[in-house]
């Protein structure tokens, strides 16, 4: 006995906008974690205590955004 599973979902339910502005989504918070990340850490000790943060708080204020 041969048995075929049709249980996929049709391609017409997956939303394909919404699919796409969830995925941009998801991009552009990554590149603002990522390009904050990268200004914090491009600073001075000097300069990150100047604003109350040292380096162990960069990873913590960039997954803010």
């Amino acid at each position: 006995m041969a048995l075929l599973d049709t249980a996929r979902a049709p391609a017409h339910s997956l939303d394909t906008p919404g699919l796409f502005a969830r995925l941009l989504g998801t991009f552009l918070s990554w590149n603002d974690r990522r390009a904050t990340r990268k200004a914090l850490a491009s600073l001075s000790d000097r300069e990150l205590e100047d604003i109350g943060l040292c380096r162990g708080d960069i990873d913590a204020i960039a997954a803010r955004f």
